[in-house]
């Protein structure tokens, strides 16, 4: 039984490689005006050429993990089929995560002006649109000829639908105590994706997924993967603009209310916060958690008018009270790898329905959400820990908000306010003024009422939480030369009620960032600062009680430096990076790390990366965040604290144009520890490697 799971994996393996064989009214810019096409040939061939640029508009230590592989999916499907911006809708447009609403807006304003585009240098004469954004939306547009809108036929289906079977496993070269005696399953981690495509029209997908430790085919789970994700999803289909059925996301306003999707960090709300369109998308992910099940439609009622509809009914993970009557905590880890995970997995039911309305006209836009959340048992946090005193409680939970914008020439402002039924209020607005197309400049006010809770929200915050929360938010975006780009924000936060971190009393906190960037045709450079103050508890040891006590509030301050350099030909890349971290609580605790990439394109069906860095922290207050490189439809950052060296070498091979293969071995070395990890996940050991393997077909 342990080998089944890799003895499988290896034949499914072998089964899917058998069958392989502009700004005022006038005249089109001439041609000769415009820039080249925006291409970056640097990276053609590597996994996401597209990376790099991206992780200039992005921090990785404000959003969970989950949220950036829901991005990462959005764009990783994009990249593969790419809209025609000619062709493409306003609400096409808003799925681009990188992309704010003045952007979509003078993206249609400029080809209802001036006719479709010939080549997307032409994205170059459209002010908003900076040098970085165009290079980025270089990955994810094509600029051809517009398409005729057809009939949904199904012999169109059957003739140019592309299908798409898709196998990842890790492979890890070390055990967990849990693999020796707790988990249920191998210690072998596999995902299966299968999806079908026709155009933009008509999407279906299936999802497996088992991580590691997790009872796979036996008598703990004879349903073989533990998490399965099924969609379809048809678009343009009379005057339902979009309809999804099975496992979903939704998004609307500014996520007052709902959004279930992906989230920013607060440096990329400098770049597309404001497109908040209300979307649809299919849950797509292997992610186990935060999707809806059910259906979900868009009907368009009349011009500009748009109606939304959705029910979902879905079990949810979560640990219940000591006589099973309530929910004490709902569980978002998706682990299912021993008896108590498996016990709490499903345990309550939830059932979540509502509706949206969004009316354009002109500049203007303004809608509605209204939701209806209730669950067979009723959740019963304790309230007697100070930071979850306004927790929800209850079986039932009802929300309604109302969001709000314009887009002009030079200034867009949206908005969001909401209310739950025991009375909290939550607002978000935001305003951004462009005085010419190097300079924007944002201002971002919320209020999140203590009473305030939503169990689907998800917006821009400093804390976990649309709650309990009130704060301002500057920020600049400056381009003084067209391959330069200065960012800057400063954002005050006020907790009103106490937090995870100060559970006596209301707190503070202060967050502040500047970076600057160069993006050449063959050199890259950035660099970035971070410093965060907040308020936390401090305690004392007592000797009389023999516990430490909270004495008050004092303020924790990190700072953060990253440098990258990097340089490459059409062949090959390199980059350097630098990053620092000091901690400043109850003393000075100091982290740094050095790395180097590596990549190349030896021929044109191979491509190989190779990384390494060693990293040197005093403890984890001080560690280091950094992405690392990973498989398709992947979005992997990891930590590092403690002292140690990683390495991975990663080879991608196109062997058709149907069957691409990649693998990716990585190791950890740690220098100051003999045990990697606590508990289940402990490895008896100071290294830990792993083999990651990936197969794609495409038929």
């Amino acid at each position: 039984m342990k080998n089944r799971s890799l003895l499988f994996l290896c034949l499914m393996t072998f089964g899917m490689a058998l069958p392989v064989g502009a700004q005022s009214v006038g005249e089109k810019p001439a041609e000769e005006t415009v820039e080249a096409p925006v291409t970056t040939p640097v990276e053609a061939q590597s996994v996401h050429p597209w990376q790099s640029l991206l992780d200039d508009m992005t921090t990785l230590d404000d959003t969970e993990p989950g949220h950036w592989e829901e991005m990462f999916d959005v764009l990783c499907q994009l990249e593969e089929q790419p809209l025609n911006i000619n062709s493409a809708s306003r609400e096409q447009l808003e799925q681009i995560p990188f992309l704010n609403a003045q952007q979509v807006e003078d993206i249609q304003a400029y080809i209802y002006q001036y006719g479709a585009m010939k080549s997307l240098g032409e994205l170059a004469m459209i002010g908003s649109i900076d040098y970085f954004t165009r290079r980025l939306l270089s990955y994810f547009i094509v600029a051809a000829e517009p398409e005729h809108k057809e009939p949904l036929r199904w012999s169109d289906l059957q003739k140019y639908g592309r299908h798409e079977a898709m196998l990842t496993m890790r492979v890890p070269f070390y055990e967990r105590r849990g693999d020796k005696e707790g988990y249920l399953g191998d210690r072998y981690a596999h995902t299966l994706r299968y999806r079908f495509q026709y155009r933009d029209r008509v999407s279906a997908g299936l999802i497996a997924d088992q991580e590691a430790g997790e009872p796979f085919f036996n008598k703990h789970n004879r349903q073989g993967y533990d998490f399965y994700s099924f969609y379809i999803n048809v678009k343009r289909l009379g005057p339902v603009k979009q309809l999804t059925v099975g496992r979903y996301r939704i998004a609307s306003g500014m996520g007052l209310v709902l959004n279930n999707d992906f989230g920013y960090g607060k440096l990329s709300a400098l770049n597309s916060l404001g497109n908040h369109g209300d979307q649809i998308r299919p849950h797509a992910s292997r992610f186990d958690r935060d999707y809806l099940q059910g259906a979900a439609f868009t009907v368009e009622a009349c011009k500009g008018l748009d109606l939304t509809a959705f029910v979902s009914y879905r079990g949810i993970d979560a640990t219940l009270t000591s006589d099973e009557r309530g929910v004490a905590t709902i569980l978002r880890t998706g682990y299912h790898r021993t008896l108590t995970e498996i016990n709490k997995k499903n345990n309550v039911n939830e059932l979540l329905t509502g509706g949206m309305v969004n009316y354009r006209l002109g500049g203007w836009n303004f809608g509605a959400t209204a939701t209806y959340d209730a669950f067979d048992l009723p959740l019963l946090p304790d309230r007697s820990v100070s930071y979850r005193k306004n927790a929800p409680e209850g079986k039932s939970f009802f929300h309604i908000g109302a969001h709000y914008g314009y887009t002009g020439h030079r200034i867009m402002f949206s908005g969001e306010t909401a209310t739950s039924d025991n009375g909290g209020i939550a607002t978000v607005n935001t305003v951004t003024y462009q005085p010419s197309w190097a300079l924007s400049l944002i201002a971002l006010q919320r209020y999140y009422a203590p009473r305030y809770c939503s169990l689907h929200a998800n917006s821009y915050s400093e804390g976990s939480n649309v709650q309990n929360e009130n704060g301002i938010m500057a920020g600049v975006k400056w381009q003084p030369a067209q391959q330069w780009q200065l960012l800057a924000y400063t954002d005050y936060v006020y907790f009103p009620e106490p937090t995870y971190m100060s559970t006596r009393r209301s707190s503070h906190a202060w967050d502040n960032l500047f970076q600057a960037a160069y993006h050449g045709t063959r050199f890259n450079a950035s660099a970035r600062y971070r410093i965060r103050y907040r308020q936390r508890d401090f305690s004392e040891y007592n000797t009389a009680t023999k516990q430490n006590e909270v004495k008050g509030l004092t303020y924790q301050t990190v700072h953060r430096w990253r440098l990258t350099a990097g340089y490459g030909t059409a062949t090959w890349k390199s980059m350097t990076q630098a990053d620092m971290t000091l901690s400043q609580f109850h003393g000075n605790r100091f982290g740094w790390m050095v790395s180097e990439t590596f990549s190349a394109t030896p021929c044109r069906w191979l491509h190989l990366d190779t990384s390494a860095g060693y990293f040197h922290t005093d403890d984890y207050e001080s560690r280091i965040y950094t992405y690392d490189t990973g498989m398709l439809y992947q979005y992997t950052f990891s930590s590092y604290d403690g002292e140690g060296i990683r390495y991975s070498v990663m080879a991608r091979a196109d062997i058709s144009n149907r069957l691409l293969f990649i693998a990716r071995l990585q190791t950890v070395n740690y220098f100051d520890r003999s045990v990697i990890g606590s508990g289940l996940q402990a490895i008896d050991h100071s290294s830990r490697t792993d083999l990651q393997l990936q197969l794609r077909w495409k038929f």
